[in-house]
């Protein structure tokens, strides 16, 4: 029985009062710490465990790994739907994690039985030892119940820490600032975790045991959330923004043929006003979904003053909604170029690594290929140490003034650095791949530390342009849809791999001759990556005109710094 159904209502107040807080939130950073350092253990390390233990290789790997990341983050926007409308974050967040669960176990049991996978190839340049469709179908069952897991908690997580928040408050916006440094503290202790210690378990000890601390971390993940459940303050759901923008374009469709005029009677709803309707002057931008709150008959209100069809008579918020997420499309498109660019790091980033020289130091240490992306999230946090700690303060000793960088500022260099870090890339790979062609080796002698340059600037790229967009999506969303801006932050990095896995198919198909492309074979030093990597630095200049010539224009300030909606 519920406890706050049965008793008085003093009584209620004063649990309700008791709930929420640090008290709720030390479970919810042991529950995303958790799950953090589960699931970035296996994608930290899904491209070596792909190639060692399926024997997968060439655009098949590269296709595998991209529309499963491009799913992870599409299906946040699912999961924050269902979230607003349905289900609430509570039980959004728990659902998620039990997929997760279920789907890292099977992970777990593809490494732990050998019937589940191909056997082992001796030869891993000529290998044709291929898994079976049951064996995929288990190891895709097992990514997809992980991508569905990941759908539900990224676009909650952080969403309901700030749930337990009374920010109308001094003291709740205080908590809530601290409540995300301690998130991102926990992020990032979970990421060196992963990366570290559970990646070199997989890679050079046993990958059944590197998969069963992950579905352990999962396990426990649960065990604290629900444990802290008496603590939490759920927010009920109240329907969904992504909703209400369908509503708002079917509506505006409906009502296409309506003329526009400065007498045209608008719904505002009848929480804003006694009479649910008023007179004001169409003068906003995007003026044809205006139509969708125009009320054209007095029968399309109740007589308590509310739309009778929700599909035809819209709120001026409804359409207000819809006019936000249409501002930041410009520089929301920028992203999805930059994100290209991280996705390359993650696939072939790993890949190269995984055909160099690993070992390193005096005693011939191996160092695992999935380590390299801890060069990215190192570069990342200790260009943000610096810029915040030393750069900053520095700048105003001289100057007089906090002084930082501007959001189209920033974004800007991310761009350049994402340029410079495909072309040093290209370059390295084509010194990484002579060198082995000349030694007729499958591992090139050139050291794994050749890398280094190329995810320190991934690194940098992430740390200007991702950050940046992240802050410009926040900051450009009312309070009431802060969680809409998470799912299209994920939404952009999904249609970058998407983008990818289409891009790698068609230069595999136009570059195909006798058998052979740039990128078809297992074995890179028969493929010709470095001409991808040019490719893609050219998207990246192209995105560095298309953002300074027009999209940088919605990410400015006015001159009395007020931040522009266009609205």
């Amino acid at each position: 029985m519920d406890i706050e159904s049965s008793s008085s209502p003093s009584s209620r107040a004063l649990i309700k009062k008791e709930k929420g807080g640090w008290r709720a939130i030390k479970y919810i950073i042991a529950n995303e710490s958790f799950e953090k350092l589960a699931s970035m253990s296996l994608i930290g390390n899904l491209s070596v465990y792909l190639t060692t233990k399926y024997n997968l290789g060439g655009v098949f790997l590269v296709n595998v790994i991209n529309i499963w990341f491009g799913s992870c983050n599409v299906l946040s926007l699912a999961g924050a739907f269902v979230s607003d409308a349905y289900l609430g974050r509570f039980w959004t967040l728990l659902l998620g994690s039990i997929a997760s669960f279920i789907g890292m176990g099977i992970i777990a049991l593809t490494a732990a039985l050998p019937r589940l996978r191909p056997e082992a190839c001796n030869d891993p340049s000529n290998c044709s030892n291929q898994p079976t469709k049951w064996q995929l179908g288990v190891l895709f069952s097992g990514l997809g119940l992980l991508a569905i897991g990941a759908g539900g908690i990224r676009p909650c997580n952080i969403a309901f820490g700030a749930d337990q928040f009374d920010t109308s408050t001094k003291k709740g916006k205080a908590q809530l600032e601290t409540f995300f440094n301690w998130w991102y503290f926990s992020f990032t202790v979970a990421l060196v975790i992963a990366l570290t210690g559970v990646v070199y378990i997989q890679t050079n000890i046993s990958w059944v045991i590197g998969f069963v601390i992950p579905t352990a971390c999962f396990a426990l993940s649960i065990t604290t959330f629900l444990i802290g459940q008496h603590s939490y303050i759920c927010a009920k759901p109240e329907g969904s923004v992504f909703a209400d923008i369908v509503k708002v374009v079917v509506a505006a469709c409906k009502k296409r043929k309506v003329k526009p005029g400065a007498d045209i009677t608008f719904y505002v709803g009848p929480s804003d006003d006694v009479s649910s309707t008023t007179l004001v002057r169409d003068k906003h931008r995007l003026r044809f979904v205006d139509k969708a709150s125009v009320v054209t008959n007095p029968n399309e209100l109740n007589e308590d003053g509310k739309a009778k069809y929700k599909w035809r008579l819209c709120t001026m918020q409804q359409v207000k909604n819809i006019k936000c997420v249409t501002a930041i499309l410009p520089v929301w498109v920028t992203g999805i170029a930059c994100f290209m660019l991280t996705d390359q790091q993650n696939i072939y980033g790993i890949l190269q690594a995984m055909q160099m020289d690993k070992t390193f130091g005096p005693h011939k240490f191996q160092v695992p290929a999935g380590w390299m992306n801890l060069v990215s999230m190192i570069t990342l946090a200790i260009w943000i140490s610096l810029y915040e700690c030393v750069i900053i303060p520095i700048v105003k000793r001289i100057t007089g003034r906090k002084k930082r960088l501007t959001m189209k500022q920033r974004i800007e260099i991310g761009i350049i650095m994402g340029i410079t870090c495909m072309i040093v890339a290209a370059f390295q790979e084509k010194k990484r791949r002579a060198s082995a062609l000349k030694n007729g080796s499958f591992v090139s002698p050139v050291s794994i530390l050749m890398l280094l340059p190329q995810f320190a600037l991934a690194g940098l790229t992430e740390a200007f342009s991702a950050v940046a967009l992240m802050e410009f999506l926040t900051v450009r969303m009312p309070e009431r849809m802060r969680a809409v801006a998470g799912a299209i932050f994920f939404l952009s990095s999904s249609i970058a791999s998407y983008i990818c896995t289409l891009l790698i198919n068609v230069i595999d198909a136009v570059t195909r001759k006798e058998g052979k492309s740039w990128l078809g074979d297992k074995d890179l030093n028969k493929n010709r990556l470095e001409n991808y990597f040019f490719i893609i630095a050219g998207i990246q200049f192209a995105n560095l005109l298309y953002f300074r010539f027009f999209a940088s224009r919605f990410a400015t300030e006015n001159k009395k710094g007020h931040k522009r909606f266009f609205l």
